[in-house]
Formats: C-alpha cells, sequence, structure tokens
C-alpha cells in the first residue's frame, strides 16, 4: 500500500532537487509546505541547514510516516504541524514572521488553493516564492493556477506544467514564462 501511495504522491527526484535549490537560491530561512505526504519533500527543503521547514499534514497515517522519516534522517529543522491546514494555517500565519518559500501540495481543489493563497499572501517577502503543484490536474487546479499568477502582488511567474513557480519581487514587472522541457 505504501508503495503505491508513494508512486502517485511523492515528487520525483528532479523536482525535489528543484524545490530545494530553489529555496537555496531566496536564501529561503522560513519553508512552509502544504502537505507532507510521507515527509520526502520536507527532508530535501530541509538540507537546507539555515532554514526551518515547516510542514502541515492532516492525514494520521502520513503523519507517522513523515515522524518515522525525519528521526531516521535526524532532521532537527522541521517542524511537522499536525491536522487539517484549514484549522492550522491561520493560526501558524498569526504566530509566525514572513516567509520566503512556500509549497502547495495540499489539497488540489480550486476553493482550497485560493483559499490557502490568499491567507499566504500577505505574509510572504519580496524576494519570496510560491510553489504551486499539480496546476494542470485539473480544471479546477488550472482555473485557480490562471487567478494566482494574475494575483496583484505577483509579478513573475514560471509555468512548468508540472507546477507553477510565483514570484514576490516587484522588480521582475509582471512576467510570466512557459518553460517548455
Amino acid at each position: 500500500m505504501i508503495a503505491a501511495i508513494a508512486k502517485t504522491s511523492l515528487a520525483p527526484i528532479d523536482m525535489s532537487t528543484l524545490l530545494y535549490r530553489l529555496a537555496e537560491y531566496v536564501d529561503a530561512r522560513q519553508i512552509v509546505e502544504l502537505g507532507t505526504s510521507m515527509g520526502v519533500t520536507a527532508l530535501y527543503l530541509a538540507k537546507k541547514g539555515n532554514a526551518t521547514v515547516n510542514t502541515f499534514e492532516g492525514n494520521a497515517a502520513f503523519i507517522n510516516i513523515a515522524k518515522t522519516n525525519f528521526e531516521y534522517f535526524e532532521a532537527k529543522n522541521i517542524r511537522l504541524i499536525e491536522g487539517l491546514i484549514d484549522d492550522t494555517l491561520r493560526e501558524f500565519l498569526q504566530t509566525n514572521r514572513k516567509i520566503n518559500f512556500v509549497l502547495m501540495d495540499a489539497n488540489h481543489q480550486y476553493e482550497p488553493t485560493m483559499h490557502y493563497f490568499k491567507e499566504i499572501v500577505n505574509r510572504m517577502v519580496d524576494n519570496g516564492v510560491v510553489v504551486v503543484d499539480d496546476i494542470y490536474s485539473s480544471k479546477e487546479m488550472a482555473h485557480a493556477w490562471k487567478e494566482i499568477k494574475s494575483h496583484e502582488l505577483v509579478y513573475g511567474s514560471v509555468d512548468l506544467y508540472r507546477c507553477g513557480l510565483v514570484f514576490f519581487d516587484p522588480a521582475l514587472n509582471k512576467q510570466h514564462y512557459i518553460c517548455s522541457w
């Protein structure tokens, strides 16, 4: 069962590496991951030793697997926030400073995606990045992606098909790129 879930829910190595490198590029100190799953991507992000990875998960089975993985790899800079994101994100954002990097890989539906984005957007630093996973996994997600990249505080975006990157740096002058591999 775990193998079947891993096959469909874990990011490929190249994607996890890209996320880590992006976090390095923006010198992210406060990283938020919505949707921990088994914790593999959080472990990649935690390789950035001077960062705190705050990862949110509501599924008890995934929480247990992620905790085991974090302990096994001795990841000291990961904070697992247990519970439904709808119940935990707002409180986290109210008690934490600005965020540099966000990976949104939780509820892949329009309403929750837009809700999470609207909660997060005002906490982003100018050079911050939000990665929205599975932007074309459904019509709802494609619609959410279109709105997210058009948000007034988003100055640049990159469509990588699997995911979308949005940048909050005003120096980018509202640029959108589509990357074809």
